[in-house]
């Protein structure tokens, strides 16, 4: 694992780097608006794709590592991974562009203009929650790459029902929030669920090529 601080226009980002032994391709997966790269998904991702030909590196945007506990906005984040986006590509592998959250509508926003292979998308946030007609659903169908969508059966951004048509694929983790955290009531545990995320990306990133 290495770390290195990327200079972009809209502040220092961090990458973290989780490397393949052979990789054949590279995720480049970022975090939300409310957390970092601790999230359970992406420390997941991270530890288990390297063993499949997957490098992994979990980016932090510039106002995370600034310390600040808001978000940028919308059109900053795309700064930031468009700043990013020569570090991850420098193996001169295939790039698949990954987030959870906010991260995830990145990706989807800049994946065409980018050059990704696919994108990644971790608890996609459909409509902030209880507002379904704000939706961001165009972000999601305007990827125009191969997309993986992972969302928790119970998260308030947007049940996988919600979900419109699309080329898209769309994994559900049954019982899960946001964060793909399960109630008490579930019939499978957590470490279930994360491995469902885990097996569901590994199967996915093997059919990219």
């Amino acid at each position: 694992m290495t770390t290195e601080i990327i200079g972009t226009d809209a502040g220092d980002a961090r990458i973290t780097w989780h490397p393949a032994r052979k990789a054949r391709l590279v995720l480049a997966v970022s975090h939300g608006a409310g957390g970092g790269i601790e999230a359970r998904d992406l420390q997941a991702l991270a530890g288990t794709l390297p063993d499949h030909g997957v490098s992994v590196a979990l980016v932090e945007q510039p106002w995370r590592v600034a310390g600040k506990k808001v978000a940028s906005p919308p059109k900053t984040l795309d700064v930031g991974w468009r700043g990013i986006w020569p570090a991850v590509a420098a193996p001169g592998l295939p790039v698949v562009s990954g987030g959870r959250s906010a991260g995830a509508r990145v990706a989807c926003r800049t994946a065409v203009e980018l050059g990704a292979a696919a994108v990644l998308a971790l608890s996609f946030p459909l409509h902030p929650p209880g507002r379904p007609e704000k939706s961001r659903a165009h972000e999601l169908l305007g990827s125009g790459v191969p997309t993986l969508v992972v969302q928790g059966g119970n998260d308030p951004f947007g049940k996988p029902e919600e979900f419109p048509a699309g080329a898209h694929e769309l994994v559900e983790v049954p019982y899960g929030d946001h964060g793909f955290a399960l109630p008490k009531k579930a019939d499978l545990t957590q470490e279930q669920a994360v491995t469902l995320i885990t097996d569901a990306v590994v199967k996915w990133a093997g059919s990219l090529g």
